[in-house]
């Protein structure tokens, strides 16, 4: 008892003024939308790795909207405007966690396929079509949210389980891991195809060529390692708060780390407003869309 009181009074819970959250969705549901029409509407930008970056939006938009919504039901009750009962709040709880767990785990798995796919462009330029067709794209896409989609459903309904909760971290490391990995070697490999690119004979109109190729494709690598870092920031707390919850759920030291709740919320929101910022920075063709929509001119 007298830890509990220690912790309620060293570390309060730190309180987000509710129009904020509100705020951060309305503005990244429309930046998010405004990436999907872009990618749509351009037929520039009808490729594998576009996709996976509308993919990547939509599972951005959806994890800001549950939060959203999630707050104004909370603001709701508190107000005394909605009334519940146990088991249908529990279940309304449930869905809302399982989307936004379907919403963590579909990112992870889309920065997972865009770096398989920026993978096969450098490496495999010459087959790249032949390997990443637009039919299995979609198979892919098609994959990733039917997966994502049951692993969440299962994992919150038998969240109690220690193999659950070990099979949840266990994923992630994981994960980041082998992304980590493969944006390293993309890296490593590129600088030395670079050094022999630029050990040929200087006049070489083939080598000028293959080094523009290589220029554009590193950028595009490193627009994602940027998209991935941007990630990490921000839902790294989150989900460290979740494993707070596993470990040590009465422990005052993480008592105090969990008082920043609405903090790491705030900030996994605000990955969905900071993704379309980061495209429109590092894509022209991207960019040029967006101002071309934004001034009503005609698409190609």
């Amino acid at each position: 008892m007298n830890t509990t009181l220690l912790n309620q009074t060293d570390c309060p819970e730190v309180k987000v003024p509710w129009p904020l959250f509100f705020i951060i969705g309305v503005v990244s549901l429309a930046e998010n939308l405004l990436v999907v029409i872009a990618v749509i509407s351009n037929r520039n930008l009808h490729s594998p790795m576009y996709c996976f970056i509308c993919s990547l939006a939509a599972f951005n938009t959806m994890a800001c909207l549950i939060k959203s919504w999630e707050n104004l039901m909370i603001l709701l009750a508190d107000a005394g405007h909605l009334q519940k009962t146990d088991l249908s709040a529990k279940r309304l709880d449930d869905l809302m966690d399982s989307l936004l767990l379907m919403s963590f785990m579909g990112s992870i798995f889309s920065f997972l396929a865009i770096a398989v796919d920026r993978y096969i462009t450098i490496f495999h330029a010459l087959r790249y079509h032949n390997i990443m067709t637009m039919r299995r794209t979609a198979a892919i896409l098609a994959l990733i949210w039917t997966v994502c989609g049951v692993s969440a459903l299962l994992m919150i309904h038998f969240f109690e389980y220690f193999f659950i909760m070990i099979s949840f971290v266990v994923f992630f490391v994981v994960s980041l891991s082998i992304i980590c990995f493969l944006y390293v070697y993309m890296f490593m490999l590129a600088r030395i195809h670079a050094q022999k690119i630029a050990s040929l004979p200087s006049g070489a109109t083939r080598s000028n060529s293959r080094q523009r190729r290589w220029g554009r494709s590193i950028r595009g690598v490193l627009t994602l390692t940027i998209l991935f870092g941007a990630f990490l920031v921000c839902w790294s707390p989150f989900f460290l708060h979740l494993i707070i919850m596993m470990v040590c759920p009465f422990n005052p030291y993480c008592e105090c780390y969990r008082s920043l709740f609405q903090l790491h919320v705030v900030l996994l929101m605000s990955h969905a407003l900071i993704d379309p910022a980061i495209y429109a920075f590092r894509c022209p063709e991207l960019r040029r869309t967006f101002r071309k929509m934004l001034l009503c001119s005609q698409l190609l």
